[in-house]
């Protein structure tokens, strides 16, 4: 019989890695057409925004370790993807053509060092707001719910770029693959692991908001289209 600790620690070590590497099936995918069309960018923004988030929560409540490591594996990952998609824009977007209608063009910026400053201002005032409040169990939980909250909105922004394309052209489908089987697997390891309330609450979150979206875009049409771009 396999020993429970050896269960356990491939656990956390999928746990940790697993999430982040779903992502590298779309980088390569951009890389090799030269071209992010497709992918919304402002999935980077909530991972990025969620994860550092989630970083600060630690500092509040020491949660499991391996939690703490897959944030920064996906701090690292979604930061590589952003430069990626920078470095290899659509050809028809707001950023290339300017056009972009959000205040201060968030996140529709047209080069890499403007998303850094951002994230840089963002974990900088984050930092500031942790040392005056850090102390507060009550802020604390809340930076919980916000990072967790954030992250199972995920799916929002692809949703949406597919609806406005009418194709999952560009999407991979290991990415939408790897947010239905990475849910299942949080679901199950939050739950073991007796971690906070916090994630066992995006398991609800998840459910509700997370795993539908892609779904309700997916048409036959759109999957038959998909699969054959894949296949390029």
């Amino acid at each position: 019989m396999v020993d429970a600790s050896w269960l356990s620690t491939l656990a956390s070590v999928g746990m940790a890695v697993g999430p982040p590497l779903v992502y590298a099936d779309q980088a390569v995918s951009i890389i090799r057409k030269r071209d992010s069309t497709g992918f919304s960018r402002d999935v980077c923004a909530i991972l990025l925004l969620a994860n550092i988030t989630r970083c600060f929560f630690w500092l509040g409540e020491h949660f499991e370790l391996a939690l703490l490591i897959q944030s920064v594996l996906m701090i690292l990952a979604q930061l590589a993807l952003l430069y990626i998609c920078t470095a290899y824009p659509p050809k028809y977007s707001p950023e290339t053509l300017g056009t972009s209608t959000r205040p201060f063009q968030f996140w529709q910026w047209s080069t890499y060092t403007q998303y850094i400053e951002f994230l840089a201002g963002f974990t900088l005032c984050s930092a500031i707001l942790f040392l005056i409040f850090g102390r507060s169990d009550i802020y604390v939980a809340i930076l919980g719910f916000v990072a967790l909250g954030l992250e199972s909105t995920l799916p929002i922004p692809q949703l949406l770029s597919n609806f406005k394309q009418r194709s999952l052209y560009g999407f991979r489908m290991s990415t939408l693959l790897g947010w239905v089987g990475g849910d299942a697997f949080k679901t199950v390891y939050f739950f073991l692991k007796e971690n906070p309330l916090q994630f066992k609450a995006i398991c609800v979150q998840r459910v509700v908001y997370g795993n539908k979206p892609p779904a309700a875009v997916v048409t036959d049409d759109d999957l038959e289209q998909a699969l054959v771009l894949d296949e390029d």
